[in-house]
C-alpha cells in the first residue's frame, strides 16, 4: 500500500506540473548531451594522443631546385650531402630510426593518404614533395635536440616536427571540449532552478495532503518520497534522451572528423556507453538532490 502511494503521489505530481516536467527534462537532455559531449570529445583526444604517440616523426626535407630556402641555392641535395646527415641521424642517442624517402615514394604515399580527395592530389605533381628523413625519436619531447643539431646542415631544407602539428591540433578539439562542458555547466545550473521552481509548485499544490500525514505521524522521508522521485523520473527521462543525443553525436561529430581529418583514431563504442551511462547517472542524482535540498529549505519538516 505504502509503495502504491508513492507511486500515485509522483504521478499525480508530475502529472499537475506537465509544463514545468517537460522544461526540466528537455533542459536536463540538453545540459547531459553537452557534457556527455565533453567527455566523448576528451576520450577522443586521449585516444588519439595515445595511438599516435609512437607513431609521430620528425620529418627532414632535404634542398631541391624548387627550395624557397635561400641556404639551398636552388639546388638539389648531393649524394654526399645526403649519406653525411643520415650518417649523423642514426648516430644521434635521441634517434631511434631513420627512414629515407624520395619524392618518388613521398607522391606515392601522398596519393594514397588523400585518395579520398582527388581535386588535391591533382594539383600536387609528383616532385612538388621534395626527398626527406623520416625520424622517430625515442622520446617526443626530445624533437628541438635534434632539430637544432641538423637544421643548419648544408643540404637540409626545412625540418618539421608532427607533434608541433598535433599539438596545435589537439588545443582546438581542447577549446572544443571546455566550450561544451562550459554551456553544459550552465544548463545545469538552469536544471537546478527548474528542479527547485518544480518542486516547490508541487509541495505547494499538494500542502494539505502533507498536513495530513504530517498529522497522522509520517516520517520526513515518508513525506519527501514522492517530491525526491519526480525529480529522479525527470532527470532519468532527461538522461535517456540525452543518450540518444550522445550516439548521434558520435556518428555525426566524432566518427566525421575521424574520417575527414586522419589524425584522430576512431573513439570505440565502450567508451561512448560508459560516458552514456555516467551522463544519465549524473542526470539523475542531480535532479534527485536538487529536489531534496529544495525540500529541506521550503517544505519544513
Amino acid at each position: 500500500m505504502r509503495v502504491q502511494f508513492v507511486l500515485q503521489e509522483i504521478w499525480i505530481g508530475l502529472r499537475r506540473n506537465l509544463t514545468m516536467t517537460i522544461s526540466l527534462i528537455i533542459t536536463v537532455a540538453i545540459a547531459m548531451a553537452l557534457f556527455g559531449t565533453g567527455l566523448l570529445i576528451r576520450a577522443e583526444v586521449s585516444s588519439s594522443k595515445s595511438y599516435w604517440q609512437d607513431k609521430i616523426e620528425v620529418s627532414i626535407f632535404l634542398c631541391a631546385k624548387t627550395s624557397s630556402n635561400s641556404a639551398c641555392q636552388g639546388k638539389d641535395v648531393t649524394e654526399d650531402q645526403r649519406k653525411q646527415l643520415e650518417q649523423q641521424l642514426k648516430g644521434m642517442s635521441e634517434v631511434s630510426e631513420v627512414t629515407y624517402e624520395s619524392r618518388q615514394e613521398a607522391y606515392q604515399r601522398f596519393k594514397e593518404r588523400y585518395a579520398g580527395s582527388p581535386g588535391f592530389v591533382e594539383s600536387t605533381r609528383e616532385g612538388d614533395i621534395p626527398d626527406s628523413f623520416r625520424v622517430k625519436l625515442k622520446n617526443a619531447e626530445e624533437y628541438k635536440a635534434v632539430a637544432e643539431a641538423v637544421k643548419s646542415r648544408p643540404g637540409v631544407d626545412t625540418v618539421i616536427n608532427e607533434q608541433e602539428i598535433l599539438d596545435r591540433f589537439f588545443g582546438i578539439l581542447n577549446a572544443l571540449q571546455w566550450g561544451a562542458l562550459v554551456i553544459a555547466l550552465i544548463q545545469v545550473v538552469a536544471s537546478v532552478l527548474l528542479v527547485g521552481n518544480t518542486v516547490r509548485l508541487s509541495a505547494f499544490n499538494r500542502r494539505r495532503e502533507t498536513g495530513i500525514m504530517r498529522l497522522v505521524g509520517a516520517s520526513n522521508t515518508y513525506i519527501q518520497l514522492p517530491f525526491i522521485l519526480e525529480g529522479a523520473i525527470a532527470g532519468l527521462i532527461g538522461g535517456l534522451f540525452a543518450s540518444i543525443m550522445l550516439v548521434a553525436s558520435k556518428f555525426l561529430l566524432i566518427d566525421k572528423l575521424a574520417e575527414d581529418i586522419q589524425l584522430i583514431a576512431k573513439l570505440g563504442w565502450g567508451q561512448v556507453i560508459s560516458v552514456i551511462v555516467v551522463s544519465i547517472c549524473f542526470g539523475v542524482l542531480l535532479c534527485a538532490i536538487a529536489s531534496f535540498m529544495t525540500l529541506r529549505r521550503y517544505l519544513k519538516i
